[in-house]
């Protein structure tokens, strides 16, 4: 990554908001002497940070960067086209150059952040301090993001308009998280009941009490995400998250509300017919007898049923079997359909069912949630099942309390797993698995964080792919990673090579990162 991809921040933030947004005729220059923004520069600088709410959250081609990887490596979806080998555990070189080119370079999310962070900095532009803070918070979850997919990563120099842009480690990334969001709340809980950005923020219209809670909560998925190997400091910012305040209502839930310049990637997806539901979902959900499954999915074309397919078909049996026709399997639901839905339709987050599955997860381990483990996984479920509009009281009472257990599919003999949905609360064992199990269903469809939090703990339980063609991880493994990008090895080299020694291990898809440590 030379200067030429990342080069001339200011003039990179004010393109992509001309290009996004459109610019006016009589644009003027932030005036610095003044050290306050004007209206027009506040717009500017709003402009850009919405550009960064998007781009930096979701990828240009949702289907190359997320669809491919991390849907089909959590076991949300399979590939049915026979074209696609990511599911098979190859690592196509060319969609991840584009993923990396597109988030570092294309629509820079990195240099435009630095242009509203220093454009809205307290010291320099006095008033400006809620921007700043909202701007850090986005700073956070997006490259956190990014560290889940490759590990270490260009972060704390990623602005520095040199030829050699240094990779951090991933324990230095994700200290310093806390850290920013220690400044950046410190700012919002003194300007409570304020807003920031105004209806630049496509998210919750700048609202700042909203952004505390979200802050509080992002800390929460960060600490737990960090416990397998610094559980005193998970400990202390998770319960530190709790006391301050975390999601706790469907109305809490960040969702960013796509427009016709932001759409959703799934449903422009739809039509091209080449993924359908997974053998594990079909399980789970048709197990359970879940009331969110014809919510998740829609039922095969042929006979009406709800079917799932193993992950990992080789392309012989992809173009051969009767059975694995696309029209025999569960496409995703309906509210992804048609396609117009992109512009309209929102894009998750974070939602409150995954603040409780995390905090019933932390009081599983002892710490300070604020309840017990069973009281906060069965509000998980509630929160998810109510995100689904599923009301109904008693239906969800009832759900909480089935013995049901995941069943065996038409393409599995076994079911993925045995545990039933009412809380074990005299087994942890059970108990941990049955939180990321619910945890994993109140996730969808994020496959991005889905697949994070399933190689933390190897669980919920998954079934082995049908074939794998990378040599380092076998059917009965988990993908650890994406490797480094060949146009970083080309245009940064040496800072490849130094993030290959932070990483602790070589640059393939079955080297943990720092965070997932073997048991």
């Amino acid at each position: 990554m030379k200067r030429t991809d990342l080069s001339n921040i200011a003039f990179a933030g004010l393109l992509v908001s001309c290009l996004f947004f459109g610019c006016t005729k009589d644009f003027e220059e932030i005036n610095t002497d003044e050290k306050v923004l004007s209206e027009l520069d506040a717009a500017t600088i709003g402009n850009t940070y919405a550009a960064v709410q998007y781009y930096g959250f979701f990828m240009y081609y949702h289907q190359t960067s997320q669809n491919l990887f991390a849907d089909h490596y959590c076991q949300y979806f399979a590939n049915t086209q026979r074209a696609f080998p990511t599911d098979r555990y190859v690592l196509v070189s060319g969609w991840l150059n584009h993923a990396w080119g597109q988030w570092y370079g294309w629509h820079p999310v990195p240099s435009n952040l630095g242009e509203v962070l220093a454009a809205t900095d307290p010291v320099e532009n006095p008033g400006s301090e809620t921007m700043h803070a909202l701007a850090q918070i986005w700073r956070v979850i997006v490259f956190e993001r990014m560290a889940n997919y490759w590990g270490p990563i260009p972060y704390s120099q990623v602005n520095n308009e040199e030829s050699v842009v240094p990779y951090d480690s991933e324990e230095d990334i994700y200290k310093s998280f806390f850290t920013t969001l220690d400044d950046a709340l410190a700012i919002l809980n003194a300007n409570q009941g304020g807003n920031a950005f105004g209806t630049h923020d496509q998210i919750y219209s700048g609202d700042i009490d909203k952004w505390i809670t979200f802050a509080n909560t992002l800390r929460l998925r960060i600490a737990m995400r960090i416990s397998e190997v610094e559980p005193s400091l998970a400990q202390a910012e998770a319960e530190k998250a709790v006391a301050a305040g975390v999601m706790t209502s469907n109305a809490d839930d960040a969702l960013f509300q796509t427009k016709i310049n932001s759409p959703h990637g799934m449903p422009q997806m739809i039509p091209w017919n080449e993924f359908r539901m997974s053998a594990a979902m079909e399980s789970v959900l048709k197990g359970y007898e879940d009331p969110r499954m014809e919510h998740f999915f829609s039922p095969a074309i042929t006979d009406g049923e709800y079917r799932g397919l193993r992950n990992g078909y080789e392309v012989a049996d992809l173009g051969t079997k009767p059975e694995l026709h696309i029209d025999t399997l569960s496409r995703i639901g309906p509210q992804w359909m048609p396609v117009d839905k992109q512009i309209s339709l929102p894009w998750e987050i974070i939602l409150s069912p995954e603040a409780y599955f995390l905090r019933a997860e932390g009081a599983l381990k002892g710490w300070n949630m604020d309840g017990t483990a069973e009281d906060l996984y069965n509000s998980g479920i509630e929160m998810s099942m109510r995100r689904w509009d599923i009301t109904d009281a008693q239906v969800i009472a009832e759900y909480q309390q089935s013995a049901n257990v995941p069943i065996a599919t038409h393409d599995a003999p076994d079911p993925v797993s045995t545990i039933p949905v009412k809380f074990d609360a005299g087994n942890a064992v059970v108990a941990l698995e049955q939180i990321a199990t619910q945890k994993w269903l109140g996730l969808y469809p994020d496959g991005w964080e889905a697949w994070a939090d399933l190689r933390r703990r190897d669980l919920p339980k998954m079934y082995d792919r049908m074939a794998s063609e990378n040599p380092n991880v076998g059917v009965d493994e988990l993908m650890r990673r994406v490797t480094f990008v060949s146009s970083e090895y080309e245009l940064n080299a040496a800072a490849v090579e130094d993030a290959i020694v932070k990483l602790g291990g070589p640059d393939k898809g079955s080297t943990r990162l720092w965070w997932d440590p073997a048991d």
